[in-house]
């Protein structure tokens, strides 16, 4: 439950400013963050094609709950708290794997792919196993992005579906693989990790090849739903002639967006050399000047959808002042790496930047624990993006904590 003293520092944050210090170092609104934020809403969880067949598992742990994602006998992804109904043991201990069914490695428990108790050993006669199925996590599926929420009663789902799916089936990413991914952890707090994405004011300084192939332009970065530049929308234009919308779209209180921008002139994908990274496309966006496909959706993932490939970010708080980053390259499933497509060359640019973005969050994470750090402003014209995303906290924190006092009250 968030104390007295987080709803105090909601209530006192200034507008247009970073945040002060607790909300960057302090466990006890770390805690707050994790029951009122990661607890409450969906958080992108995997691509749909890692589970490659039915019986395929992946695990994931997130604060306190573990789950197991897995494929079932259906074919459909259902997700499942990874523990089990006996005395509570981690059912699957490895990242992933396939199984014909789900076994308890502590008493042999075993379970359905649907989560249904099938087999327990000498519990006695009156031992209903139809109580005892594994508890299910909130899971669904939209364009071959899978997302989990740990709610009781999780936020609506469809609005977010409905807006994206159109943008992202052109990329068919249930026909994609992973051809390679990494997980770095970042010694910053995980809204130091968002605020960093949501700008390229830092861009300029700190990410050279990136620069080489995406826009340090603002509008770009984020994507402003005011006045569209016409070259911006020329692009926007000619891609929906071709089946591909693109124009940004926004969810209510900023929490996700969408939108195919251009990367900057020569560039086909992003790569030192500028050019396409895997040579088979992924899906059916054939134009090698499509540009990129933002989209971000708080508070889990941010992606790009390019013609040759896709990268999917994961954001998963570790503690107050340590975040994890996942990042996932998918390729055409049947792109063949050495023929296709080099693993190197294709994760060269966001694994160079992941670790420059690791290096700027460090640094800003070590001044902030100064006691003489003080809120500063935020730039209006390269930093909007980022002022949505603190407002888009608040208001999610905020709103948890009118829910509590309404029902106190």
């Amino acid at each position: 439950m968030m104390t007295p003293r987080v709803r105090e520092l909601l209530a006192q944050r200034t507008p247009g400013y970073a945040l002060v210090q607790p909300f960057y170092t302090d466990p006890e609104v770390f805690q707050a963050d994790m029951e009122g934020i990661f607890y409450r809403e969906w958080l992108f969880a995997i691509a749909a094609c890692e589970l490659e067949k039915n019986g395929s598992y992946v695990t994931h742990q997130v604060g306190a709950y573990g789950v197991i994602l897995v494929r079932g006998a259906d074919g459909q992804i259902r997700a499942f708290h990874n523990t089990c109904r006996h005395r509570g043991s981690v059912l699957c201990k490895s990242e992933k794997g396939n199984a014909p069914k789900l076994v308890c490695p502590y008493h042999q428990w075993t379970y359905e792919l649907d989560g249904k108790l099938l087999w327990a050993r000498d519990m006695g006669a009156d031992f209903d196993a139809s109580q005892f199925g594994l508890r299910p996590v909130h899971c669904r599926e939209v364009a071959g992005l899978v997302y989990i929420c740990f709610a009781q009663q999780p936020p609506d789902f469809d609005a977010f579906a409905d807006l994206i799916r159109p943008y992202l089936e052109p990329h068919d990413l249930n026909n994609a693989k992973v051809a390679v991914q990494t997980s770095i952890v970042e010694n910053g707090n995980w809204k130091l990790v968002w605020e960093n994405n949501r700008e390229c004011y830092h861009c300029g300084a700190n990410h050279p090849g990136l620069c080489r192939s995406f826009p340090e332009d603002p509008v770009v970065t984020g994507g402003a739903e005011g006045a569209i530049p016409p070259h911006i929308q020329d692009h926007y234009d000619r891609m929906l002639a071709q089946g591909l919308p693109s124009q940004f779209q926004m969810g209510p209180d900023f929490q996700y967006r969408v939108a195919r921008m251009p990367l900057l002139p020569g560039a086909k994908s992003f790569t030192m050399d500028l050019k396409p990274a895997v040579t088979r496309h992924l899906g059916r966006v054939t134009d090698e000047d499509a540009g990129t496909l933002l989209k971000y959706h708080y508070p889990t993932t941010w992606n790009h959808f390019l013609p040759d490939h896709a990268t999917l970010f994961r954001v998963t708080p570790l503690n107050a002042t340590q975040t994890q980053v996942t990042t996932k390259w998918l390729v055409h499933k049947d792109a063949v790496e050495g023929v296709d497509y080099d693993v190197a060359r294709l994760s060269e640019v966001w694994n160079s930047t992941n670790d420059e973005d690791r290096r700027v969050v460090e640094d800003n994470q070590k001044g902030i624990n100064s006691p003489a750090y003080e809120p500063g402003p935020y730039s209006p014209v390269h930093e909007e993006s980022v002022m949505e995303f603190v407002e888009w906290y608040i208001r999610t924190m905020s709103k948890q904590t009118a829910t509590v006092i309404k029902a106190v009250a």
